[in-house]
């Protein structure tokens, strides 16, 4: 399984980009997202940027990878998944189409 982690861009040079991710400075690859600048937020998955995100995307994200690093090392998840607490799960649109139409199963 491959964990998305977000990373702040700080520079970019082609398809490099030099970014920030948890305070470590590195090395990424910008093939993905030629979109990228010095300054947005990406999600990055094994060293590649794969989508520009938005900061409060980044700070969920985030926050999420640390509520289960605590998890891990037996600490608790604090309030890592705040933002999902409050709402009810809802069904993809098309499972909801589905259940709306009355099929139960595939």
């Amino acid at each position: 399984m491959c964990v998305g982690v977000p990373a702040l861009l700080t520079g970019c040079d082609g398809i490099r980009g030099e970014a920030v991710i948890e305070g470590e400075a590195t090395l990424i690859d910008l093939s993905l997202t030629p979109e990228a600048r010095p300054g947005d937020w990406v999600l990055t998955f094994l060293g590649a940027a794969r989508e520009v995100i938005s900061a409060d995307q980044a700070q969920k994200i985030a926050a999420a990878l640390g509520g289960l690093r605590a998890l891990m090392t037996g600490g608790d998840l604090g309030d890592a998944f705040a933002d999902l607490e409050a709402r009810e799960p809802s069904l993809p649109p098309h499972l909801a189409a589905a259940l709306a139409a009355g099929r139960t199963t595939a």
